[in-house]
């Protein structure tokens, strides 16, 4: 009996990789996108203060970096990268759906940082994938990935605002995981038609103990410190932000939404730009100069009583941190070692696990005065600044 031979699975080229990542990233990012502006309605609902706030928003992102380094070395251990790819979908799907039955704060927080774990892992594994596909073009490659992330959180609380309006927060959750689980669906037959993995890189024990010597040296470790607070500078802004708006500006839902979905928007665009320039002029410099302008868009704040003015300088405070994140993510790998993954799963760790205590700090400043969190997101930035100088040194 004669066997049938099917055709090999076409593989998909780097720039349709790289189209389905941007796809899948904002698929993924759409929940966590959604939680920015489900979080001030549920502060209201359990009538939370601007510190439980910041610490649902934290417990999230802390929850979530649990996954960043386990899921890093996964990727550099196995070879069917699409279906690791794929089990993160679900993985967010089944996690906030759980979270939207929740009853209180903390089954609520714990929930939310479930699922936050199952889109923690989608960025090393992805992202390490990406930049093993072109490793001279590493800024831009993660500039553009970080375009699916960033219209996430453009889109995800733009439609939340609105959605609140006629729904609660519950229901807004519930309706955000669409998007997720149609992509899981898709990504049944995408899986098999991303590039696998062929070369053994697992880490050995003398890997590891050289992966931890590099990052405990005096380099590593001050681009840690200043990684981190980098991010504790933008997460401050990003909890804060909307919350103020509605408390405190008298915005409605859909116009805090509006204005956050604006910042990411010209975040989003700006990143691959930043990305590419930072590989071609070095990444110090747009570093240094972004946060300078950040800081003192935030700190500005505090001079000023007028809405619409106070709203348009903590959106291009914003903007401005989102944008260099590409930069900031390729300066950590130039620094790391040949396990890309693995590399790039621990500086998200420090991004949005370390980088969380930016919105614990910034409530618990909030609970005295909202804006002084604003300023205390602007010295982060300085600091941040401060931290990567030395690091060059």
């Amino acid at each position: 009996m004669a066997t049938i031979e099917h055709p090999p699975t076409k593989v998909l080229g780097p720039t349709a990789l790289q189209g389905v990542c941007v796809l899948g990233h904002l698929a993924n990012d759409w929940l966590p996108g959604a939680i920015w502006l489900l979080a001030p309605a549920i502060g209201l609902a359990f009538d939370l203060k601007p510190s439980q706030v910041g610490l649902l928003l934290a417990i999230h992102s802390i929850g979530a970096s649990l996954a960043y380094f386990p899921a890093g070395i996964l990727a550099d251990r196995v070879q069917a990268q699409g279906r690791l790819l794929l089990a993160t979908f679900w993985w967010v799907t089944l996690g906030y759906l759980l979270a939207s039955t929740a009853p209180g704060f903390w089954s609520l927080a714990l929930l939310l940082a479930l699922g936050g774990m199952g889109d923690a892992a989608w960025h090393p594994i992805a992202t390490g994938m990406l930049v093993r596909q072109m490793p001279g073009q590493r800024g831009q490659v993660l500039g553009i990935h970080a375009v699916g992330g960033t219209l996430a959180e453009v889109l995800s609380p733009l439609l939340v605002g609105f959605l609140l309006a006629v729904l609660d927060w519950r229901q807004v959750l519930q309706v955000s995981i669409v998007p997720t689980a149609m992509m899981g669906v898709a990504f049944f037959f995408l899986a098999r038609r991303i590039p696998m993995r062929h070369a053994s890189t697992a880490l050995s024990r003398a890997d590891l103990s050289a992966f931890i010597t590099q990052w405990r040296s005096r380099t590593g470790v001050l681009l840690i410190a200043g990684i981190a607070t980098y991010n504790m500078a933008l997460i401050a802004l990003m909890t804060m932000t909307p919350f103020f708006a509605q408390r405190t500006l008298g915005f409605s839902p859909a116009q805090a939404g509006i204005a956050f979905a604006i910042a990411m928007l010209a975040g989003s665009i700006g990143q691959p730009l930043v990305g590419r320039l930072s590989d071609r002029q070095g990444r110090f410099g747009i570093f240094l100069v972004s946060s300078i302008v950040a800081a003192t868009l935030a700190i500005a704040v505090v001079l000023f009583d007028s809405p619409p003015l106070v709203i348009s300088l903590l959106t291009l405070a914003m903007a401005v941190l989102v944008a260099i994140r590409s930069g900031v993510l390729a300066m950590a790998v130039d620094h790391a070692s040949k396990h890309e993954a693995t590399a790039l799963g621990f500086i998200f760790v420090v991004l949005d696990g370390v980088g969380a205590l930016g919105a614990v700090l910034a409530g618990l400043v909030g609970d005295f005065h909202l804006v002084a969190s604003f300023a205390l997101a602007g010295g982060f930035s300085i600091i941040a600044v401060i931290f990567i100088a030395a690091s060059r040194r």
